[in-house]
């Protein structure tokens, strides 16, 4: 009697569900186990009957393999969060570059100013002395003529 092309779908029958289960159960762990052999890798297979039983499988044991697996998904997550925390301080450090680089533009520009301001005050310093020192010497000036002229007017009077 050859094999038949069965329906994949749920087997409604409860004691022929758990049959079909263990049958098919054996079969997993058998090729699980032909895997492993002929190719060398590690294996693990986690199965629940339908009465929620666990049914393991594992080479070379299931904890070591869990284990690995585990390990491996810490370390993935690892990497992630430093490749993040690396790619946050290069952007900070990328902006605190910028913000260096436009601060010494600003300083740089504050001195040209500062030198320029010196330069204008000085020369309006110079300037100002100047004018000071005609606005002085015009003042003597007039004070001497103001003088002459009270003492004229105080010889004219004395002799009148």
């Amino acid at each position: 009697m050859g094999r038949r092309k069965i329906e994949i779908a749920r087997v409604k029958n409860s004691n022929t569900r758990q049959v079909t289960f263990s049958k098919r159960r054996t079969g997993l762990f058998k090729k699980a186990n032909e895997l492993s052999i002929l190719c060398g890798v590690k294996i693990a297979i986690v199965v629940f009957s339908p009465g929620n039983k666990p049914y393991s499988f594992g080479h070379p044991d299931v904890d070591v393999v869990a284990k690995q697996f585990l390990q491996q998904e810490s370390d993935d997550e690892s990497k992630k969060m430093q490749s993040a925390v690396t790619m946050k301080q290069n952007a900070k450090i990328h902006k605190l570059a910028h913000l260096m680089k436009q601060l010494d533009v600003e300083q740089k520009k504050s001195a040209v100013l500062n030198e320029a301001m010196k330069q204008s005050l000085g020369t309006t310093l110079e300037y100002s002395n100047d004018s000071l020192e005609e606005l002085k010497l015009k003042v003597n000036d007039h004070l001497r003529d103001v003088e002459a002229a009270e003492t004229m007017i105080i010889y004219s009077q004395e002799a009148v």
